[in-house]
């Protein structure tokens, strides 16, 4: 990406006009251990969370800051990664005028914000080894292409995309680039969050429900150029990461030895699962995977998934993706439901 790349020319007119609602805990923020605070009509008892939680979501931003060596002016958190991503659509895209572009088989939801705000997805299919087709990208964008999905690792394919594939597409790509690295923490690539100076046009997505066991809390974080959190900032809503989710965050991220092992743990297990796939007879083809799950191809995975159902587990059927035919998705699981899983496979006649 050209040095005179502008975040201002890419963000929505009404966005730069807009002036963002001002909380009370955004206008009043040197909190002292003796202050009475009658400013945001709060119930005064107190019961832990009967205050409005912190809007910047400050210590929670720091921590993060100190483990991914970001600033914490270049990290925007959010209710999920869902949240976070709807957001750049709202920031940056247009309505019934800007496009985006996706590389099926990927993750749905890029496709459903694109529906929800109105926003023309064009999808240009990965090649035969799940990596991105550099040329049909290239074609397919225009000066009204905003926004570039990537999901690496991939979900639901499980590899990394090629580093050099993704450096070019920074380079070459007008719009932003959205690299989603959800699995990143099961991946033995390097984040892209380490070179947010390097690319102004850089969005990199994480979420704490994979690796960090939080998906219950609800927690999506982004990191990007200052500039391009300042214009998010200001149209997140004023409270959307709650009092219990910081206070579980700040938690778990003060234990990464735990979160170290857990990880460790899964990487074992995954390596079983696909060693045990490739002796199952039906199973033609089994994925290397840089995430938490397996993807394989059987001979009928609608019929396989069905069957698995009967057995009591649950796995996900992506046959109706495109790339993916036949494939059924595994979750790694704890050692039993591993163990389970693949005992249930050989019973499958």
């Amino acid at each position: 990406m050209e040095q005179n790349f502008k975040i201002n020319n890419l963000i929505r007119e009404n966005i730069k006009a807009l002036k963002p609602y001002s909380s009370a805990r955004d206008e009043y923020k040197d909190a002292k251990g003796n202050m009475v605070f009658l400013d945001a009509n709060e119930n005064p008892f107190n019961n832990g969370v009967n205050r409005y939680p912190d809007p910047q979501q400050k210590c929670l931003k720091t921590q993060l800051s100190k483990i991914k060596n970001v600033s914490v002016e270049q990290i925007l958190l959010g209710n999920g990664s869902d949240e976070v991503l709807d957001l750049i659509f709202r920031a940056f895209c247009e309505p019934k005028k800007d496009n985006i572009i996706t590389l099926p088989p990927t993750y749905g939801m890029y496709g459903v914000l694109a529906n929800i705000n109105d926003v023309e997805n064009i999808e240009i299919e990965l090649e035969d080894d799940f990596q991105p087709n550099m040329d049909e990208i290239s074609r397919a964008a225009h000066t009204h292409t905003k926004l570039l999905f990537l999901c690496s690792p991939n979900n639901p394919t499980g590899n990394s995309f090629a580093k050099g594939k993704i450096e070019k597409l920074l380079k070459m790509f007008r719009g932003l680039v959205v690299i989603d690295e959800a699995y990143i923490d099961f991946s033995e690539q390097e984040s892209w969050s380490n070179r947010l100076e390097e690319f102004p046009n850089l969005i990199v997505t994480q979420t704490l429900s994979k690796a960090y066991g939080m998906a219950g809390i609800r927690l999506g974080i982004c990191y990007a150029s200052k500039e391009i959190i300042s214009a998010l900032s200001k149209i997140k809503p004023p409270y959307n990461v709650n009092e219990l989710t910081q206070q579980k965050a700040l938690e778990r991220l003060s234990k990464p030895e735990e979160v170290v092992t857990e990880i460790q743990k899964i990487l074992k297990q995954r390596d079983w699962i696909s060693s045990q796939l490739n002796e199952i007879p039906f199973v033609e083809t089994v994925f290397p995977s840089d995430a938490n799950f397996v993807l394989a191809k059987v001979d009928n995975a609608t019929k396989r998934y069905n069957q698995l159902i009967e057995k009591g587990i649950v796995v996900r059927n992506r046959t109706n993706q495109s790339g993916c035919e036949d494939c059924l998705r595994f979750t790694v699981g704890a050692q039993e439901e591993c163990e389970r899983l693949i005992e249930s496979l050989k019973e499958i006649k």
